[in-house]
């Protein structure tokens, strides 16, 4: 198969990351929004089939064939894994986080994606970091601890009487996820279409959800978050927006760039977020929240750029 994303642009790589990055930043507060209606839980399930709806309807169009029977055992293993990785575990420590430590800060930790994936290529890989890769994690760091220790807007999730540390592990958790999702999406994907690919993370990670409900028994909850119509509309639209149109351009950047480029650019959704919270919930972001992201962002970018 052809690579079209080069066809239409040099920068296809880096536009499919900003545009993975604005859906995101959407994401976030709709998923954070229909978690507290419905629990975290339920609403990281039920997103998965509509994000599948999407996807099937996107590949008949783009490529001819709705599923991906087409996929070689080679795909299916390593993007099966990954979205488990990415969807099931990563997800389910993030939208946990949502709830304990707000959707600002859970996606600021999120720029530790890059500096992880850099670390997993190190230790598995063999790959060597210089000093400006090593300086460029400090930054990050130092961005996320800096917007961290912001003292939060009385009546905010993050000063609710949860235990603060929870939630920034929850937080670590679904940046370590994505980050070992992306390598295993580059290893898996190969040439293979990426809506396509998505598909197979998707039904990865469904699965993945659907036997750890069974386990923990907890499937009536499903049923009645699926009569709360409002929530359902919030998690249609960050299933739209998050799994659908940004996990698609995500692998879309990573074949048309290098997985660094891809995920730099990308760590930038922290940033995005910031308006959104201002201008939709009238939240109040000091100087350490707003330069911490930027600090964090930063550290990102001289990591690999």
């Amino acid at each position: 198969m052809a690579d079209f994303s080069s066809s239409f642009s040099p920068y296809a790589g880096q536009l499919a990351a900003l545009g993975a990055a604005s859906g995101w930043a959407v994401s976030t507060l709709a998923f954070e929004t229909a978690s507290r209606r419905i629990g975290s839980m339920p609403a990281n399930l039920v997103r998965l089939p509509i994000a599948f709806a999407f996807l099937t309807l996107a590949a008949w169009l783009a490529r001819g064939n709705p599923l991906p029977a087409d996929a070689s055992p080679h795909a299916w293993i390593w993007l099966g894994v990954s979205g488990l990785a990415g969807f099931s575990f990563g997800d389910l420590c993030l939208y946990r986080a949502y709830l304990l430590i707000g959707p600002r800060l859970s996606s600021l930790m999120m720029s530790l994606v890059p500096p992880l994936a850099a670390l997993i290529g190190w230790a598995v890989l063999g790959e060597t970091l210089s000093g400006r890769d090593l300086l460029g994690m400090g930054l990050t760091l130092g961005g996320i601890v800096w917007a961290i220790l912001e003292r939060q807007p009385r009546g905010s999730a993050a000063s609710a009487g949860h235990p603060p540390m929870t939630g920034l592990a929850l937080g670590f958790g679904g940046a370590l996820g994505q980050a070992v999702g992306l390598i295993l999406s580059k290893l898996g994907m190969g040439s293979y279409h990426p809506l396509a690919a998505n598909q197979i993370r998707v039904i990865a990670g469904f699965l993945g959800f659907a036997a750890i409900f069974t386990v923990l028994g907890i499937w009536p909850r499903v049923g009645s978050a699926l009569r709360d119509t409002r929530a359902l509309g919030f998690a249609t639209l960050g299933a739209f927006f998050g799994p659908f149109v940004a996990v698609s351009l995500s692998l879309v950047a990573i074949r048309a760039t290098t997985a660094g480029v891809a995920a730099s650019i990308m760590a930038t959704t922290p940033i995005l977020v910031i308006p959104l919270v201002i201008l939709l919930r009238g939240e109040r972001v000091g100087l350490g929240g707003l330069g911490g992201a930027v600090l964090a962002v930063a550290g990102v970018a001289l990591l690999f750029l």
